[in-house]
Order: C-alpha cells, then structure tokens, then sequence
C-alpha cells in the first residue's frame, strides 16, 4: 500500500475518525500556519481535572481524540512522529478543592484546604509536593501504560510563570463582553457574584468566587473584597487567580491555540459559550466531537456518586486492552451501556475483526476499528495470529471446571484443541485464559444452575452420549457438532428448533441459558468429560424423579 493510495482511501472514508479528522482539513486546506507564514502543527488536547484518579472517561477521551490524530496524518500523507500534529494533556489543576474525596487518606488535611488551587494543597498520600501533583502523576503514569504519545501540561505551571498572563490580559480587556455571554446563562442570585476571573486570597489562599473590578488590564490590576471583607487590589497575573472554567476554557484554546478537542454532550451549552468567548478573545472555537454519555446495565446515566460506572481496572481484570479500545471506538455519538457484560462479547469482536483485516480491501480497512486502534502508538502490526479459541468457549469451559479452576487446568484442556498449546507460544490467548478465570469466578461460577433435563431432553441426552461413545479420538470439532445437529433434528425427540435443543444442553450440561456451538465446547472439554457432564444430567432427571 503506497501512502498516495492511503491518502485518497482515507479522504473518502466515512469511519468516525476520518469524518473528524475532515472537519481539520476545511479548516487548513493548506496547512496550518503560524504568524510568521511558517508550518505549525496541528494541536489536538484533551482536559482533565486532578480533583480524583484518572478514570475511564480520561482513558476514552484520549484514545478517541489519538484515533482523530492519527487519521488526520493519514488524510495530509503525514506519520506519526512527523511533526504535523501534537497532542497536549491538559491538567487543570488551578481549580479550586471543592469537596474530599472518598479514596484519598487524610481527609482532614483535605477538608482544612477546601477552596485552595488543587496545586497548592499537601498531598495526603505524601508523595509529592501537592495534591494536584501526585494526581498529575497518576495521570502521566496512566497514559504512559497506554503507549499514548502525548505533552503533559499543567494549568499551575502556565499560570504562576505568566504564560498565561497575556491571555488574562485579553480576558480583563474584553471583561465586558465576556459577561455578555456568560450573564444570560446564570440564575439571578448567581449573577450577583459572578466574575470571569477568580481572585486567589492572599490572606487564605482560597480561590474566590467574588465580583472583581478591573483596574488596569495591561498589569492585571484589579480589586475585590477579600473574605475578612477587606478591599484588596492586585495583580491576576503570576498565579494570583485563575478563569472561571467556561472562560478559562475558552482562554486556553486561543493562548495554547487548539485546533481539536471533544467533550461528552452533558458540556453542549459549555462548549457553545466557550466558543462565544473564544471568539471574543481573538480566536475560534475548534473543532471537536461531541461524544454520548456511558449508560449503565438499566440504561441510566454512570455517577460516581453512585458508583455505577465500570473504572478501567475492572475491564483489564475481566477482559483485554484491545477489547477495551474496540468498545471505545464504536459509535461514539450513540449512548452505550458500560458494565461488565459487555466486555466478553468486545473481546471477541475484536479478534473478529483483527482476523478479518489483513484479506479486506483498503476502504474496508479502514472502515475497521482494529485498523484505528492498531495505529494508535504508530504503524499497524498485524503479525500476532489469531487465539484460536473464542472468549466465549473459554468462559463455557470454565464455567464447567467451576470458580476454584485454574490457568494450568485451562491450559490441560486446551491441549485437546489447540496445537502446541503452550502459553509462551499463545500470549493473547494466555491473556484471554487469565481474564476468563476472573470473569468466572465473580460473574458466572456464583450464577450457573443446572437444570435436570425433561421429556425429550432425556432421550436426547441419552443419544448423544451413544454417539459419543463411538467417536474416534481425533474426531474434529465439525464432527462433533454434526452429530448434534443430526440429533436436533430427529423429529423423534420433539424439539420445534434445533435453538430448543442447543438450549437444552447449555442448561442442563453447562448450567446457563447460552452457550457457544457445542462441537467446538465437546472438543475442547473432552469427549470423556462431556459424557460425564451427560451422565450427571441424566442422573439429576432419575433423582428429581424417583
């Protein structure tokens, strides 16, 4: 594939990140360019508050905004590590401590900082000069295990070197007109306090959300009445306040000249005022997706309050990265469910699709989620075969061996199906057995009940085991299941569809209402074993009915 073929394939491509990364291309038909007429690179940012740990939020925003990137370089024939883009990780840590966490130790010396910039607070876990610092680091070291290629930067850091000072400068000159926007959107008692600049106490420390006066833009002079009620003035320069966050967002995307970001639909109205007042400072507003918020299992909207969401330690512990990035990637303006029963399913959707990329026709390709998700960190590496066995037979064959099974008694099994069924040999498949165990142990093993089998079931049953009895020992999963299907057949054992009699087995073999294509289980368990498990049904039918 020649990058000439790439471009053209990716300028018509309606995958989402090719669709995003148009919007980049109207806007810089021509590159885009710095105040001098030299090439700048594109600048994509995500934003994020150190107020709590990185969650899943941080880790799909980042990746879907690097998926954009990365087809913006494939639309200008760029690659990755060229210099026609960057990625900055915004941290916002001048924000005000507005209430303890619940997982963080020391929360009396939290509550006693309560108002102060999160960079300017002890750090309780007492590692780091903050706490805004120490959350800082957790996100670093998040993103790190990622391979995400990002800039860190930090509100504190632009703010009290005076980075940021010309930008305020801007924010002060035009306060009117900021308060414009913003005034129309607040309730009366809050207008009656509302400033566009957050004076940082000096007596305190506390960010304050008082009316300020300003004096002299050009300095950052202005004046405001402290807690205790004096009248101070001062500069907002140096890290001696701070934006109210609408405008502290619009702030940035013209001081750091952003060109790209998405935020959830629940900051829709944000992100229109923040454009408003981008506007006004001399800039624009840039591009972005507005993505759908995560539902949970009964579809209603994931808090952290309520604690129904699912945190990224949960899938990894359940499922695999790569199937954490699939479900991330698709759909992105649709609201999807986020809880632990979606993620068998995205793990071997993905193997589905990665197997499906290598013979697929270059639009298709790139209409592909694995083909985004592979050159997230850099080129596509499509050299790691396939697992050979599916999640979901894995979770059956544990469901079987029950919640005390282990890796080296799914690793015995797999040697009947899987040649040279050696973990070193089969890392993702090892990586598979390893979140199957966990999955089954808190998810399944709780939850399987075998049914004892009734009327034609027995019969059914009794055949199958007859047929089983007479296989030979290298009788192929297809074998196997042929002779199911011939079973389900026979209008002797009653069954209205062959549906009925699969779900027969999983119910009364497996002890769930699903289950995967019973050749391919019958091959992997054993057919000695699968006898036993026919034998166990047969005999809970006798007892029930003795």
């Amino acid at each position: 594939m020649t990058e000439n073929a790439l471009t053209e394939a990716a300028r018509v491509s309606k995958a989402w990140p090719f669709q995003e990364a148009q919007k980049l291309l109207k806007r810089y038909p021509n590159g885009k360019s710095g105040a001098d007429g030299s090439p700048e690179p594109i600048l994509f940012e995500t934003g994020y508050g150190p107020s709590g740990l990185p969650h899943i939020g941080t880790f799909q925003e980042v990746l879907r905004t690097t998926l954009v990137r990365r087809a913006y370089e494939a639309l200008i024939g760029a690659k990755p590590g060229d210099g026609a883009t960057r990625l900055i990780a915004f941290s916002d840590d001048m924000d005000g401590l507005r209430k303890v966490p619940d997982n963080v130790p020391q929360a009396d010396l939290l509550a006693a900082n309560l108002g102060k910039p999160l960079s300017r607070i002890p750090d309780p876990f007492g590692k780091f000069e903050s706490f805004a610092h120490h959350n800082n680091a957790m996100l670093r070291d998040f993103l790190n295990r990622f391979g995400f290629d990002y800039e860190f930067v930090a509100a504190s850091d632009r703010y009290n070197s005076g980075q940021f000072d010309k930008a305020l400068e801007g924010v002060l000159t035009q306060y009117d007109a900021i308060m414009g926007v913003m005034l129309p959107t607040l309730r009366e008692e809050r207008r009656q306090t509302y400033s566009p600049v957050l004076p940082v106490s000096p007596t305190s420390g506390v960010v304050l959300q008082v009316p300020v006066e300003v004096l002299d833009p050009a300095t950052g002079l202005i004046r405001f009445t402290d807690e205790d009620g004096s009248v101070v003035e001062q500069s907002a320069f140096g890290g001696q306040a701070k934006l109210q966050w609408k405008v502290d967002w619009a702030m940035r995307w013209v001081a750091l000249g952003v060109d790209y970001e998405m935020y959830g639909k629940d900051l829709t109205d944000s992100g229109t005022q923040s454009g408003k007042i981008a506007k006004i400072l001399g800039g624009r507003r840039p591009e972005g997706l507005i993505y759908e918020l995560f539902l949970d299992e009964n579809g209603e909207k994931i808090s952290k309050s309520k604690g129904n969401g699912l945190t990224i330690e949960q899938w990894l512990t359940y499922g695999t990265e790569e199937s954490l990035g699939f479900y991330l990637f698709r759909e992105p303006k649709s609201a999807k469910q986020l809880h632990i029963g979606v993620i068998p399913k995205a793990v071997d959707e993905y193997w589905q699709f990665y197997g499906n990329l290598p013979g697929q026709a270059l639009d298709k390709q790139l209409g592909n989620p694995v083909w985004h998700l592979l050159r997230t960190n850099g080129e596509a590496d499509t050299q790691t075969p396939v697992p050979p066995v599916t999640f979901a037979l894995l979770l059956n064959l544990v469901g079987v061996l029950g919640a005390n099974a282990t890796r080296e008694q799914v690793w015995s099994y797999l040697e009947n199906y899987v040649a040279n069924a050696d973990p070193a040999a089969h890392p993702a498949l090892d990586a598979m057995v390893a979140c199957a165990l966990n999955y089954n142990r808190d998810y399944i093993a709780p939850t399987l009940r075998r049914r004892a089998p009734v009327g034609g079931e027995v019969a059914a049953l009794t055949e199958l085991d007859a047929q089983l009895a007479k296989v030979p020992a290298d009788a192929s999963a297809e074998d196997l299941q042929n002779i199911v299907y011939e079973i389900g057949k026979d209008e002797r054992y009653g069954f209205e569809t062959l549906r009925d009699w699969f779900r027969a087995q999983y119910e009364t073999l497996l002890g769930s209402s699903a289950g995967p294509r019973m050749g391919s289980f019958i091959a992997l368990y054993g057919v000695a074993e699968t006898r036993t498990l026919i034998a166990e049904a047969l005999g809970a039918h006798d007892a029930a009915n003795a």
